[in-house]
C-alpha cells in the first residue's frame, strides 16, 4: 500500500440540546452529581471525545449498511466478509472495513489495510469560549430526573445529570488516508454520508430523551467549502 495523501475534514458542532458524555467517574461526592460528564483534565472544560464520534458514526454506518444479520450484532469485522453474497452489502462492508479498520490480525489476510479515518477530540470553539466568557455564559449544567410510578404517579430514583448546555460550539475535524489501491473520493463520500446519519441522531448518552441533538456548520474539505453539499445528501431517501 501506498499513501498518496490525507484528506481533512474540518467544521463547527453546535449544540441544539444538552449533551452527556460520561466521565466513568465511581465516586460520589456531597453536593456532586450522579452522573458527571468528561473533562478536559488541565483546563476543566468540556470536549467530545473522538472515540465517541468514531464509534457512533461507525455503529449508524454497520446499521443502515444490513451487516447487522450477519454479525449477530458485533461490529463488522474482515470475517464475515467472504460471506456476504449482496453486492451493495459487500460495497457497504468494504468502505467500513477499509475507513474504521479490521484489527492487526487481518491486516496481512485481506485487501482493507489500515484503518483510514482518524477522528480528533472536539475541543470548545475558542471564539465561542471567548464571548461566552464576556457573557458569563455557563459550560455546564445539571439536569434532574426521575422515575414516575405509572399508578400512583408519584416521583422515585432521582437523578442528577450534568450537561453541556444547547448553544455551545467545538471544533470537529477528521482526517482520512489516501491510499493509491483506494477509490478515496469515494470513502470519502461515505464518511460524509455517516456524519450525516450521526446528524439526524446525537451524539453521547441519553438520546432517547432528546440529549445530545446538534448540527455541523461550516463544514471545510481541505479547505474548500462543503455546506451545501453536505446539506443535500438525503439518507434514506426514496428511489424511483
Amino acid at each position: 500500500m501506498k499513501l498518496i495523501g490525507i484528506t481533512s475534514i474540518e467544521g463547527i458542532i453546535e449544540l441544539d440540546s444538552g449533551l452527556h458524555i460520561g466521565a466513568g467517574s465511581d465516586e460520589m461526592h456531597i453536593g456532586g452529581t450522579d452522573n458527571p460528564i468528561i473533562k478536559h483534565p488541565n483546563t476543566g472544560e468540556p470536549y467530545i471525545p473522538g472515540s465517541s464520534i468514531k464509534g457512533k458514526v461507525r455503529s449508524l454506518l454497520e446499521l443502515e449498511s444490513g451487516l447487522m444479520v450477519h454479525t449477530n450484532g458485533e461490529p463488522v469485522s474482515a470475517t464475515i466478509f467472504s460471506n456476504i453474497k449482496t453486492p451493495d452489502e459487500k460495497q457497504k462492508c468494504d468502505k467500513i472495513l477499509k475507513l474504521f479498520g479490521t484489527g492487526a490480525s487481518n491486516i496481512n489476510e485481506t485487501n482493507f489495510g489500515v484503518t483510514r479515518v482518524s477522528f480528533a477530540d472536539c475541543n470548545i470553539d475558542s471564539n465561542w469560549l471567548s464571548e461566552a466568557r464576556k457573557k458569563n455564559y455557563v459550560l455546564t449544567d445539571v439536569k434532574s430526573e426521575n422515575t414516575i410510578n405509572r399508578i400512583s404517579g408519584t416521583a422515585s430514583n432521582p437523578r442528577q445529570t450534568e450537561r453541556v448546555p444547547e448553544g455551545v460550539k467545538f471544533n470537529f475535524k477528521v482526517s482520512i488516508k489516501n491510499f493509491e489501491e483506494d477509490n478515496g473520493d469515494d470513502l470519502i463520500n461515505y464518511l460524509l454520508y455517516g456524519l450525516k446519519l450521526l446528524q439526524l441522531d446525537a451524539i453521547g448518552g441519553n438520546s432517547s430523551r432528546g440529549y445530545g441533538r446538534f448540527h455541523f456548520e461550516n463544514l471545510k474539505e481541505d479547505g474548500e467549502d462543503i455546506s451545501t453539499k453536505f446539506k443535500n445528501l438525503e439518507p434514506f431517501s426514496k428511489k424511483g
